[in-house]
């Protein structure tokens, strides 16, 4: 059901055309040549624009409402860093352009580097991630190469917690390790003791744990040291997925609790959209033993000079084309350039949002865990679930409030989850908007259930079977 009218087409109605009458197409092979013209929709050039206009105002992004996805941090991304990464010194350098002739970029690149290093505490980073299950990958495949360079073979499996990002096992599993899942304890955390059989059951064959501190559940990994500790003096690596670094940066780091590599989110936590497909950037660090196994190159400093390095002994070799994706760390490093010190303040400040926001709601909701979260933290829509309405639902029903609904069935630990995440950008008053409208939903659950089950009212596209939608898309013009 919908209340958009796509098919904008009338017969005979055209814009500009820009065909050359007169040009040449030997250049083409005759097999690449269209046989016949192709089917395209006839409009003037206004009405396109109309079209596309319409669109545009139809789409929900963070600079027209809340956008509280958790485990995805989507705050707002400062427009100057957008006018940076689009000056043209940096737009119009070419990839293979000659060392020395792209010092601006490169030392860019390499200080971007530093400071992510000292944001980390780890020795050495690659920028080459293009998001953050590429640097995942890039990480497994470092740990896998780690381990077959010291000729220990039998390290096969790697340790992964049940609240974990689905792509930590998937990008395990691509590296051909065998994944074992540890528990969570009754503070959602991971269970120590059960990690400790897992070692004792598995000597010699574990590789590493993926681990999120803070988790998926908001919550930080109180014995994170005594884990790190059982790792190592098993011989396994620590892997630190970055995706929740927000909540930490400038109070601790990944180094200290002892994690040996990390991936870091950039389109996530330093700046530039994230979500609708756009560019990522997943750069990884590693401490001082895995430096020589970072993929090629690196950005080195020597003799006054910035280069290219592509003279590592154990490299895995490279994971992405050229530099990785360059205006994506433009734009985080305009971010930490922009912050400096103060990104102690933005990771504090999204713990106290999430934190008050919590408190305001646990009352309408359950909270599975009733712990001091961080920079976000997940609800239960159970007592929903009691009276006929589900999570997906009161998903659907918070649109009509102008508010995008947070991430709902993850982590899969949570019956019937939401999972909230407000971001240090958004002021008391936007989040006590929202605490409000999902009050109200939870009473039109009690009061007037068909209110909910019938939403959302407002948006353009009503009621639609998600499951189709996802594996049906109808992505291209057809003439009726």
């Amino acid at each position: 059901m919908t209340d958009i009218i796509f098919e904008k087409s009338i017969p005979g109605m055209t814009g500009i055309t820009l065909t050359d009458e007169n040009l040449s197409l030997d250049f083409i092979k005759p097999q690449f040549l269209r046989k016949q013209n192709p089917v395209l929709p006839e409009v003037s050039e206004l009405e396109a624009m109309r079209h596309f206009k319409e669109l545009s105002d139809k789409n929900f992004c963070v600079e027209t409402g809340f956008y509280p996805l958790g485990s995805c941090t989507m705050k707002y991304n400062p427009k100057v860093n957008e006018y940076l990464a689009s000056l043209e010194g940096f737009t119009n350098l070419h990839p293979l352009q000659d060392d020395e002739d792209a010092q601006g970029a490169l030392e860019l690149m390499y200080k971007l580097q530093e400071a992510l290093k000292e944001i980390t505490g780890m020795k050495a980073i690659t920028l080459q991630g293009s998001a953050g299950a590429h640097g995942e990958l890039c990480g497994m495949m470092i740990v896998k190469h780690y381990f077959k360079t010291n000729g220990d073979i039998k390290r096969t499996k790697v340790i992964i917690p049940d609240s974990a990002h689905g792509t930590n096992p998937a990008s395990a599993g691509m590296c051909g390790f065998e994944i074992v899942k540890v528990q969570s304890n009754e503070k959602g955390l991971v269970d120590t003791e059960h990690l400790k059989e897992l070692f004792e059951q598995n000597k010699g064959e574990i590789a590493a744990i993926m681990l999120t501190n803070p988790n998926t559940l908001g919550l930080f990994e109180e014995e994170i040291l005594t884990i790190s500790k059982l790792a190592h003096k098993q011989g396994a690596l620590l892997y630190y997925d970055g995706a929740n670094l927000n909540a930490i940066m400038g109070i601790t780091n990944p180094a200290v609790m002892g994690f040996d590599i990390v991936h870091l989110n950039l389109h996530k936590t330093f700046s530039t959209p994230h979500g609708g497909g756009g560019p990522g950037a997943g750069p990884v660090g590693v401490v001082e033993k895995l430096k020589e196994f970072l993929p090629v190159p690196v950005i080195d400093f020597k003799d006054g000079k910035y280069f290219r390095n592509y003279n590592l002994k154990n490299t895995i070799g490279k994971i992405k084309e050229f530099q990785g994706n360059f205006g994506v760390l433009v734009k985080a490093y305009a971010y930490i350039l922009m912050r400096g010190n103060t990104l102690k303040d933005a990771s504090c400040d999204a713990v106290l949002n999430a934190n008050y926001m919590k408190e305001k709601l646990k009352e309408y909701f359950e909270l599975p865990y009733d712990f001091p979260c961080m920079h976000e933290f997940v609800l239960s829509g159970d007592r929903q679930k009691a009276d006929g309405v589900h999570t997906l639902e009161i998903a659907k029903r918070l649109m009509d409030y102008k508010f995008h609904p947070p991430t709902v069935y993850f982590p899969l630990i949570v019956s019937e989850a939401l999972m909230i995440e407000p971001t240090e950008s958004e002021n008391k008053k936007r989040l006590d908007d929202f605490i409000d409208a999902m009050i109200k939903i939870a009473k039109e659950v009690k009061e007037n259930p068909q209110e909910v089950l019938s939403a959302p009212h407002c948006a353009p596209v009503k009621r639609v079977d998600e499951t189709n939608a996802a594996r049906h898309l109808d992505l291209r013009y057809k003439k009726e």
